[in-house]
């Protein structure tokens, strides 16, 4: 039985136990939860080749058995009379029931169906899956997705998206859940019958908690839609685990309530790699033949160093805060060391950039946030919402006098790591790359012309949140001309919405790459209706944004 949330609030399976019983949500809805049997979250794909790909599903097989073996079947059409690939696997509570096996001998550029079949001959739903071209490729869709708070809304960016057939394959880069206790959201935030679980006040923390969680989002009939038509490249930004997290905490962890922090996150990266199509490798490169190469990277949690967040704040805090910040900006903001990818990755996408460059076009880079160089315009406080309050008033008025020092506006993005972006830049200018940077995690729409040095570097396309809320629910400005003032205020910035939700499509040619950024007209309610596009493109070689 594959269950959406349409149909009950979540299911998460039968690994619980009579632990389940204790949960707040109640014995009814224990019970219910303890009833899902058999293919519970629909199939998924992921880790495209241009011979191979990895499927997914979850299976809970019937009271008393600790462990089951499924069967893959891969066929060119839809009523499998034609099996040309397959493979098996086992899988148990150890695992939460979630399978993964990589099935190979398949040919490039090619569409195949697939299916999981249990002991008992029961089949999974059926998904489709599309591996990697090689040799010229003429074109190449991409869906582009990003920060995903089911309570928040309906996923009406993945149904929309699941029903296009110009798309060869989904980039999510990051905040695939959230982690927050529902003492964390307003109630003017909440979307009637978009509950989730663990339903408790405070964050997950532990491995049953991300994987509740995990089942919860993972049975929203438009996400097992998007992940049934068209293979997933998947990579963790915070969320996943838990706000502004770096290799050794976060802002949102704190140990004395908590627990050890190293205890958390082994715990989130499990139910993570449990819960998606994703492989065990912290980062990849996936060639689209002659075409372009895209770069699955981790900026989390395994090397990242402290932002510092907290260094910014004392230099505001200071007697003369001018001075403080000056000294920030010139010292600590700039040091060396600071790093988002750690030494071992950024040596392995600069030498993966000089390598491919010459091979392939453009070189697109998936990364949980964003690079472009971000200031806070001068006018902003001013335009703070009176029920915002006097706090957010005076955290804009610190960031616009950070701004006006050279400071952007958030230290736990790229800015927050000048030296660690430079080197990033200079590599791609270094490896004569086309390079394309696919973010997300600011939850408003941004296109970027990098620069470096004085010189065009590559452009990034920024996506907004497929639910959470932007910049725009502080401030009560017209959004355009808000996105107006961040374009004046940032020269790297070229184009801003801070209006809507939805999702990106890009297309890859080999003279052009093309941005559409699709702006769904509510997330309070199913609907797959639009409320316009925005469309932006670079042409091969120029490294900027076009302008015509």
């Amino acid at each position: 039985m594959t269950v959406n949330i349409e149909r009950r609030r979540l299911v998460v399976g039968g690994t619980l136990g009579l632990g389940a019983l204790m949960l707040p949500i109640g014995r009814g809805l224990a019970a219910e939860i303890l009833a899902a049997k058999g293919f519970t979250h629909n199939v998924a794909s992921g880790e495209p080749g241009p011979d191979s790909m990895l499927l997914w599903t979850r299976y809970v097989p019937a009271a008393g058995v600790d462990e089951v073996r499924l069967e893959a079947e891969v066929s060119l059409d839809r009523d499998f009379t034609r099996v040309v690939s397959g493979g098996s696997m086992r899988t148990g509570a150890y695992r939460d029931w979630t399978a993964k096996v990589i099935v190979d001998g398949l040919q490039p550029g090619t569409a195949y169906w697939y299916r999981f079949v249990a002991p008992d001959g029961g089949k999974s739903p059926v998904g489709r899956t599309k591996t990697l071209p090689v040799g010229d490729v003429d074109s190449f869709g991409l869906g582009l997705f990003s920060c995903s708070n089911l309570p928040m809304g309906w996923f009406n960016a993945y149904a929309h998206a699941a029903e296009r057939d110009d798309l060869d394959l989904w980039l999510h880069v990051g905040d695939y859940i959230y982690e927050y206790g529902i003492a964390s959201y307003k109630n003017n935030d909440l979307v009637a019958g978009r509950e989730t679980m663990p339903a408790h006040d405070r964050e997950m923390i532990s491995l049953l908690d991300y994987r509740l969680r995990f089942a919860c989002y993972r049975a929203d009939p438009d996400l097992q839609k998007l992940h049934q038509m068209a293979p997933m490249i998947a990579l963790w930004d915070d969320h996943e685990i838990t706000n502004d997290s770096w290799e050794g905490g976060a802002a949102n962890h704190q140990p004395a309530t908590e627990g050890d922090w190293n205890t958390r996150r082994a715990a989130a990266m499990q139910a993570y790699r449990e819960w998606l199509p994703v492989s065990e490798e912290p980062w990849k490169a996936y060639h689209i033949g002659t075409l372009a190469t895209l770069y699955r990277t981790e900026s989390r949690v395994l090397a990242r160093t402290r932002p510092a967040s907290a260094e910014l704040t004392k230099a505001h805090q200071a007697s003369n805060p001018d001075v403080a910040l000056a000294s920030f900006r010139d010292g600590a903001w700039r040091d060396p060391t600071a790093t988002m990818l750690g030494s071992e990755q950024e040596s392995w996408l600069a030498q993966e950039l000089k390598r491919n460059a010459a091979a392939s076009t453009w070189q697109m880079v998936g990364m949980g946030t964003i690079i472009g160089r971000t200031l806070m315009p001068e006018e902003t406080p001013g335009w703070v919402r009176p029920e915002a309050g006097e706090a957010a008033v005076n955290k804009f008025k610190r960031d616009v006098r950070a701004s006006k020092l050279g400071l952007p506006m958030w230290m736990d993005r790229w800015d927050g790591y000048p030296a660690a972006r430079s080197r990033l830049l200079n590599a791609a200018q270094q490896a004569d790359a086309d390079l394309v940077m696919l973010s997300g995690d600011s939850h408003n729409a941004w296109a970027y012309s990098l620069a470096e040095d004085g010189r065009p570097a590559g452009v990034e396309f920024a996506c907004h949140a497929v639910t959470s809320h932007g910049i725009e629910g502080q401030l009560g400005k017209d959004p355009k001309n808000i996105a107006a003032a961040f374009v004046a205020t940032n020269p790297e910035l070229v184009w801003g919405d801070t209006r809507h939700r939805g999702y990106m499509m890009i297309d890859v040619r080999p003279q052009r790459i093309t941005g559409e950024w699709l702006f769904l007209q509510t997330v309070k309610a199913r609907s797959t209706a639009l409320a316009g596009v925005h469309r932006m493109s670079a042409e091969r070689g120029r490294r900027e944004f076009s302008t015509d």
